[in-house]
């Protein structure tokens, strides 16, 4: 039986990586360093999946200006891209999936508003061999839910919108499906709960990664 996609496009944290601790050592690190109060871990599950400068932004005191916010943004990036792989990793089943996709040739690839530098280092330990293309935040583009990196990726792997569908775990990545005009599905081990995502127009669910594998027909 054909497939029913030609490609996946998968977000990274809270979809295909767990990588909310380092997340939240890495922004509590860089806000103690400029005597600024930590963040709870909910607080941080709840900031993700606009990029990193949203998330400084909330973690910083309402009422920080918008100097100081810069500055801790500067130090996050490269506190974090060198502190992303101390306690991230795959959501268990993710990797057998990707592996049953690839045997099966599907292509695959990244699209995430972590940095840049932060994704290519992640892709690369945990993915290689996996994901074709992966492709973080950039100011040279705009990031998701714009459709930009979609694109960008979809064109890296040379198949249209409507041959791949799009993984994600956040209002975001819903946002980003419809911007894109892909099909979506929206795995429940990540950011969100699914009562939230349902609000959003959540209608394609993955209780667990080889729900996946139902879903595209494989």
């Amino acid at each position: 039986m054909k497939p029913k996609y030609e490609a996946v496009i998968w977000d990274m944290d809270g979809t295909i990586l767990d990588t909310l601790e380092d997340l939240h050592d890495s922004t509590c690190h860089i806000l103690n360093q400029n005597n600024l109060p930590s963040i709870s871990i909910k607080e941080t599950r709840s900031y993700l999946g606009n990029g990193a400068y949203h998330l400084i932004e909330m973690a910083c005191p309402k009422g920080t200006n918008k100097e100081t916010i810069e500055k801790v943004f500067e130090e996050y990036k490269s506190y974090y891209a060198s502190h992303c792989e101390i306690k991230t990793k795959p959501y268990d089943g993710i990797l057998e999936v990707m592996n049953t996709l690839k045997a099966k040739g599907i292509k695959q690839a990244i699209v995430s508003n972590k940095p840049d530098d932060a994704v290519r280092i992640l892709s690369d330990k945990y993915f290689t061999g996996l994901a074709d293309y992966s492709i973080g935040d950039s100011p040279e583009r705009n990031k998701k839910p714009a459709p930009d990196s979609v694109f960008q990726a979809l064109e890296a792997l040379n198949v249209s919108k409507e041959e791949a569908v799009y993984i994600g775990d956040s209002e975001v990545d819903l946002m980003t499906a419809k911007n894109s005009e892909m099909d979506c599905i929206t795995v429940l081990w990540g950011f969100r709960d699914k009562e939230d995502l349902i609000e959003q127009g959540a209608s394609t669910f993955a209780d667990k990664p080889n729900d996946i594998l139902k879903i595209i027909e494989l």
